[in-house]
């Protein structure tokens, strides 16, 4: 059966087959073909000896557009249906269980001591994988996977935040190169978004909520005003880069997706005269229970660092690659005059820092509303978004998920350990964690700060958000992207794993509850065994490698491929 949605043009193709065995004996030829305007179907009727057993075998699939030619593609579904007539539901399991062992052997986490926590992880793995392959530049995760048609399966900033580190740590680079080459394969249709709003010059939007490059969100405040999401596509490229170790992508194509997005913020920004500071206008940050705000630090800052890195980026690549950089220039008719503007916005930007609390303000007006902590309210009204209206979640100061705390995760090595201790115990208290994407990052911080009763209360929201239904939302399909945000709060969080000058770095600390944790990591071409207690922390190679990790800022050094064993 063929199909073509009407919005996006996607054509489909779905096949069927099915077949029909006597005690085991296939029969030929069982079903008739019928169809009418409704329905089509295949009809049997078949007697049965006394005794015997009748057993029927369904096959079904599809083959899209997306990643095939469509004048072959019915070709292709033939050539699957062929393909069926000699194998079996049997050989075809074997096959699939033998492809889920290499998944589970490669992003299995063990945890001891705690069944709840170790059943939650495993069942965040599973759905992780369940979703995306990563073969696929075509394809990406859906915020609900195939458990609910919430959010219709397209893509969201999601990916870039949080499933990606989940990829560069569990599977081959490929995987995260092809998410990367799906926004870039969408750079122009970005910045065709830019362009319905007014940006020129190749500026570049990418989408809130897309399929195939275009925006498909239908609320302005997010489609207009949540362009935080731009900086997450860049901290992606940084966040694969700096991983695997490899340039090529950010010098070949990651370049010009950051040229794109810098021409947008270059356009985005207001100059203040009264400030005298760039200042960005009308958005939504993170915190999506406060729209249309001025100054949002989180936008602001992660704007500030997408500039540099972008302008540094451009600065090496000019050293190294002198001819193309110049292919370069021509191609996106790119100035030197443009970069310098960007490196002025970037030194410039305004980032409101209260002195007296030490903590940066999550936008304008903050401090103007009622500062009522969220352990103040009475829970029969929480969650808020099922209880308020949107006009009295908006006037309040709490927050839907982390914000502050996001930029503050992303480029913790900024600031030190009393700024985020600030920040941290400020706005925890503030927060409602009604979005998915929320518990993580906290955890993931109180980790840091060690406060690890709090981050192990967070981490257990994270990874049983739709085991234990806390949203009282499960209806709607699970919350499949910020799974990976439950594997971060582990990896980065109880782990304290970090990328720092090129070698790993982990600073452990396990819940009371945690007997021990065990993990691999798929870091540089080289796969890192990590088996930890409260006690000890033992790492071993899958190569012979000469390298070395940092454990609470020691140096170990691996000698002839022997695990690094320390009591800690």
């Amino acid at each position: 059966m063929k199909s073509k949605v009407k919005k996006t043009g996607f054509k489909v193709i779905t096949y069927m087959k099915a077949d029909l065995y006597d005690n085991n004996v296939k029969l030929e030829k069982p079903f008739i073909a019928k169809s009418n305007s409704k329905k089509i179907l295949l009809e049997s009727k078949y007697k049965l000896n006394k005794g015997h057993t009748l057993k029927l075998v369904k096959y079904g699939g599809y083959v899209t557009s997306e990643c095939n030619e469509w004048n072959k593609i019915e070709n292709k579904a033939n050539e699957i249906l062929n393909f069926l007539k000699n194998t079996s539901f049997e050989s075809l399991y074997q096959e699939h269980k033998l492809e889920w062992a290499k998944i589970w052997e490669q992003s299995d986490i063990k945890i001891s001591g705690d069944d709840k926590s170790q059943q939650a992880i495993r069942f965040n793995i599973f759905q992780l994988n369940q979703t995306y392959r990563g073969d696929d530049p075509n394809l990406n995760f859906g915020p609900k996977g195939f458990t609910g048609e919430k959010y219709g399966g397209s893509t969201y900033w999601d990916t870039e935040a949080y499933c990606v580190p989940f990829c560069l740590g569990t599977k081959a680079s490929e995987v995260t190169l092809n998410l990367l080459n799906y926004r870039y394969n969408q750079l122009e249709k970005a910045i065709d978004n830019a362009k319905k709003l007014g940006f020129k010059n190749g500026a570049a939007l990418f989408p809130m909520v897309t399929m195939n490059g275009e925006e498909c969100h239908n609320e302005w405040e997010i489609t207009f005003e949540e362009i935080h999401r731009n900086n997450a596509i860049a901290y992606a490229i940084f966040n694969y880069t700096r991983y695997t170790g490899n340039s090529e992508y950010l010098m070949d194509k990651g370049i010009e997706v950051l040229v794109g997005i810098c021409r947008f913020w270059a356009q985005r920004v207001s100059y203040s005269e009264k400030k005298n500071k760039y200042v960005i206008l009308g958005v939504t940050g993170p915190n999506e229970y406060e729209n249309n705000v001025n100054n949002n630090w989180y936008t602001n800052y992660s704007t500030k660092w997408c500039l540099k890195f972008t302008t540094d980026s451009i600065k090496i690549f000019k050293k190294n690659n002198p001819n193309s950089f110049k292919e370069l220039c021509v191609k996106l008719k790119l100035k030197e005059s443009e970069i310098n503007l960007w490196l002025k916005i970037s030194e410039n930007i305004y980032l409101n820092d209260d002195k007296k609390l030490g903590i940066f303000v999550q936008q304008d007006g903050f401090f103007d509303k009622d500062l009522k902590e969220v352990d103040k309210l009475d829970s029969s009204i929480r969650p808020l978004n099922q209880n308020w209206s949107w006009d009295r979640i908006l006037r309040s100061p709490y927050i839907k998920q982390a914000d502050v705390l996001q930029g503050i995760y992303f480029f913790e090595d900024k600031f030190d350990m009393k700024k985020i201790k600030n920040n941290y115990e400020f706005y925890e208290k503030f927060t409602v964690h009604e979005s998915s994407l929320s518990p993580c990052i906290h955890s993931i911080i109180a980790c840091k700060l060690e406060k690890t009763k709090s981050a192990y209360e967070l981490f257990k929201r994270a990874s049983r958000l739709d085991l234990d239904d806390y949203n009282k939302e499960i209806e709607e399909g699970l919350h499949i992207t910020s799974m990976a945000g439950s594997w971060l709060s582990i990896v980065e969080g109880f782990a304290g794993m970090r990328v720092k000058n090129n070698s790993l770095h982990f600073s452990p600390c396990l819940p009371k509850s945690w007997k021990g944790l065990a993990f691999k990591i798929n870091f540089r071409q080289n796969i890192y065994k990590i088996e930890f207690s409260n006690s000890f922390f033992e790492c071993s190679l899958s190569l012979n490698q000469d390298c070395y990790i940092y454990v609470n800022n020691q140096k170990f050094t691996f000698n002839n491929n022997r695990p690094v064993r320390i009591s800690i």
